[in-house]
């Protein structure tokens, strides 16, 4: 197995950094593995808000749900979706259609990845913050984001206090990958697999708000995770950002 492969296949999240900060060679290779990620047609439709300013940090980390690694990892950075500058280009094309939200989107969660890979080939560690949509306008203002331009994921980096967990199970590929076409839940491999999450809880500690809190299995971790009523009303504000209205 080569090294690209080893680091992707042992890819678990961190959530507790040392305060050393990254050196100005980390970030700008960071930032260059991140630039090159592939970009639908060249739209470049990203942009990355990278919070430095420990008041702003800490309003982040308040409205991303109370989640402290946000102010504990050496960077924190936010990507966004961003038609705005495409806009300004060409002010006459009509933003308005859900298929610009939909590459933005995917682009920035590209970008994301590979910002995250680059920092971990560098013995790095980090975690995405999808608490960014738990109070999306409020954040939205507090990074003086323009019309066309939403957050998408945050990522918090730094260097890990200390080892990683061990690797979360995953969905066995009979469940995830088919040849041809869909195929119907396995009601036997997911109660396999519920088993396997429950018995992953019961050796692992609990340190990460918005996880599992009590041993379960991941079938009753979709049906509370699903249930909870946290977030806005995203498609009022993708309206009021100017995207996703035709």
């Amino acid at each position: 197995m080569n090294q690209t492969l080893e680091l992707l296949h042992n890819h678990s999240s961190v959530r507790s950094y040392t305060n050393q900060p990254l050196t100005e060679e980390q970030l700008d290779a960071i930032f260059q593995a991140t630039i090159q990620t592939s970009s639908f047609s060249l739209l470049q439709a990203v942009s990355i808000i990278r919070v430095t300013d420990p008041e702003l940090r800490q309003q982040a980390m308040e409205l991303c749900g109370h989640q402290p690694y946000i102010g504990q990892a050496a960077e924190f950075w936010v990507f966004c979706s961003d038609f705005h500058r495409n806009h300004e280009i060409a002010p006459e094309v009509d933003i308005e259609y859900i298929e610009f939200l939909t590459i933005g989107l995917v682009d920035a969660g590209l970008m994301a990845q590979n910002a995250l890979t680059a920092a971990e080939s560098m013995g790095l560690g980090g975690v995405y913050i999808g608490g960014v949509k738990l109070n999306i306008e409020k954040l939205s203002e507090a990074l003086q984001l323009p019309k066309y331009v939403i957050p998408v994921v945050g990522l918090c980096i730094g260097v890990p206090a200390e080892e990683k967990a061990e690797l979360k199970p995953r969905l066995p590929k009979s469940m995830v990958l088919f040849e041809n076409k869909y195929q119907p839940l396995d009601k036997e491999e997911l109660s396999t697999y519920d088993n396997t999450m429950k018995k992953y809880y019961e050796d692992r500690p609990i340190r990460a708000p918005f996880t599992v809190k009590t041993v379960k299995g991941w079938s009753d971790h979709i049906h509370d995770h699903l249930q909870r009523s946290i977030l806005p009303d995203m498609m009022s504000y993708m309206n009021k950002m100017g995207y996703a209205k035709k």
